[in-house]
């Protein structure tokens, strides 16, 4: 994978808050994902920036409707890089929030950070050839 953020793809921004993550006050506002998310990408060259936001759904609904549209732009080979806040904005469903980072995301080439988690994808040692 290479380290350079591909300008013609989007970089999605993707975003979430329940009504449960409410109550965890400002740190979870959509507002602050969305400041931490762009700041982000500006610091690190990310270009073609798009938010998808789900403001009030749970994260083990599937059928956010940004997160449906994000998914079929990856699917559409539209998206580049997803990045998110931390890991539990992408999902609270830990199966489908880890085939997604394990299977979907690799297999469209598709590069995955958490900001607050640490987490990027470029960064995964992948065993090619080795088993």
């Amino acid at each position: 994978m290479d380290n350079t953020p591909n300008r013609n793809l989007i970089t999605a921004l993707y975003c979430r808050l329940s009504v449960e993550d409410m109550r965890e006050g400002e740190s979870q506002s959509i507002e602050n994902q969305k400041m931490i998310q762009q700041q982000y990408a500006d610091d690190h060259g990310f270009h073609n920036c798009q938010f998808y936001v789900d403001d009030g759904y749970s994260g083990v609904d599937s059928t956010r409707p940004a997160y449906v549209q994000m998914l079929k732009d990856i699917e559409d080979e539209k998206i580049g890089t997803v990045i998110v806040k931390d890991q539990s904005r992408l999902g609270r469903d830990h199966l489908e929030t880890d085939r997604l980072m394990e299977l979907t995301f690799p297999s469209y080439d598709v590069r995955f950070i958490a900001v607050t988690d640490g987490v990027d994808s470029i960064n995964v040692q992948r065993n090619v050839g080795n088993a």
